[in-house]
């Protein structure tokens, strides 16, 4: 896939060799309709439909327009201004499985013959050129998260696999992780899933049954920052369509009830030299963890939490980020990250250097992320963090639930933000974030977060009117 940064909107453009190219790849699939598709600042993507017949105005930058600014969260050019042209990444091309006459194909906004500076995709192509004249290349795996549900007989929203009647006693039973019976009962979803991403050669490893009841979770193979990027959001697309082929349909919510384990969307990163490519920078079988690794996890804790207001970007993401709830159907523990350090294999921790494989697994991230300006901002934190050395300290390889605050203060140990406005607070603080995002795309980023967060603050709840209406 090809991910160069062009300075200009004619520079972008397809030759008439690789235009005809993918055009016959297209034709002969069956393809009649194309959605080419830019992404927005939370990383939706976005198209107007056009037919194969339009396909080379298409990809000249001739066919649809778009007023991005009047839809996208980002008013800082007026109705007056020039729209928004896209340029088709031909190297992003992915025909829909579901219904093979469309196909979906990832693009670049420009504005007035330049890159337009809130589109994200075009953040992270400039963060990659810029990782490559320093001489690296990053890679990247996503372990997504998702809760499959339905709708009952009443409208409301239920667990799509769960074998107990909507009223009456809720007996303990089994946990849903894992679990061999919940497994079968979900592989006619499973399958379908399954059978699609293997024939698209994402290799994927295995489908993971997890802790809350419908939740499940995706391993497949790492890539390059960009194709990952693309590829989960072609993802989220992906498992909807074939949920509505079951009656049902997936949330990526974090946390949709107070019982249940967050849905997270784990980032595996790696790191390779562009003069020395498939050699893995983090570390190796003869070597153990490389000193570049150190620094790369340094740099990422200087930065943790604006990168975590970019990868956690919800008000609910943070009902994620605790140690324990009481009332788990696995337990209490949740095995999310609550503090900004370091261990080897330790899920407790926002950074784990797992036992399995060379990266470092930021475990703060959930599917509601931009996954573009995710991993702009990681590449950006470990590149600054190589380049100044910066010492992590020592690892905490050790349980961080049961550590009292006097304890993580003596450790010199951080919280990870504890809501999203402290998160948001971070961000519009964090200088690193300001240079890979570009001032008006993080103002426009802030205005709409600390926006979210003053409505929810607003917002009485039912737990508020339970616990105070006649208590005072």
């Amino acid at each position: 896939m090809s991910s160069t940064y062009y300075e200009s909107f004619a520079e972008a453009l397809p030759t008439a060799e690789r235009i005809a190219e993918v055009r016959k790849e297209l034709e002969d699939a069956g393809v009649e309709y194309v959605l080419s598709s830019w992404i927005d600042l939370f990383g939706i993507p976005k198209t107007k439909p056009v037919p194969m017949s339009d396909f080379e105005l298409l990809c000249m930058g001739k066919g649809p327009q778009f007023a991005v600014h009047s839809i996208s969260f980002v008013p800082e050019l007026s109705p007056a201004d020039s729209d928004q042209v896209m340029v088709p990444d031909l190297d992003a091309v992915y025909i829909c499985p579901w219904d093979n006459t469309m196909a979906i194909i990832f693009a670049d906004l420009f504005w007035e013959d330049k890159p337009y500076n809130v589109c994200p995709r075009q953040t992270l192509k400039r963060v990659m050129r810029d990782a490559e004249k320093a001489g690296y290349v990053g890679y990247c795996g996503i372990e997504p998260e998702f809760i499959a549900m339905r709708y009952d007989e009443n409208g409301q929203p239920v667990k799509a696999i769960d074998d107990d009647p909507a009223k009456g006693v809720r007996p303990r039973r089994q946990a849903f992780g894992y679990d061999v019976e919940y497994s079968i009962d979900s592989m006619p979803f499973l399958k379908d899933m399954i059978d699609i991403l293997e024939d698209m050669g994402w290799n994927i490893h295995d489908v993971v049954a997890e802790g809350a009841y419908s939740q499940f979770e995706l391993d497949f193979h790492y890539t390059t920052l960009l194709e990952m990027a693309d590829r989960l959001v072609f993802l989220r697309i992906l498992l909807k369509e074939i949920a509505k082929q079951h009656d049902m349909f997936i949330t990526f919510m974090p946390k949709p009830t107070t019982g249940d384990w967050r849905s997270g969307a784990h980032i595996n990163f790696s790191l390779q030299s562009v003069d020395n490519p498939g050699v893995n920078l983090f570390g190796s079988e003869e070597n153990g963890w490389s000193d570049e690794s150190r620094y790369a996890v340094g740099g990422l804790m200087q930065h943790s939490e604006a990168i975590t207001a970019i990868a956690c970007p919800t008000v609910n993401s943070y009902n994620g980020l605790v140690p324990k709830v009481g009332g788990f159907e696995g337990g209490t523990v949740t095995w999310a990250p609550t503090n900004i350090t370091y261990g080897f294999n330790n899920r407790s921790a926002q950074f784990r250097l797992p036992q399995s494989r060379y990266c470092i697994e930021n475990r703060a991230a959930d599917m509601c992320m931009n996954v573009y300006l995710s991993l702009s901002l990681t590449m950006a934190a470990i590149l600054e963090g190589i380049a100044n050395k910066v010492d992590p300290g020592k690892p905490t390889d050790f349980d961080l639930y049961e550590m009292s605050p006097e304890q993580l203060k003596e450790h010199g140990i951080r919280r990870l933000p504890r809501n999203l406005m402290t998160a948001t607070e971070a961000l519009r603080a964090d200088e690193l974030a300001k240079a890979v995002m570009g001032e008006t795309m993080q103002k426009s980023y802030l205005a709409y977060k600390v926006d979210e967060w003053e409505r929810y603050h607003q917002t009485v709840t039912d737990w508020e009117v339970q616990e105070y209406l006649r208590l005072f």
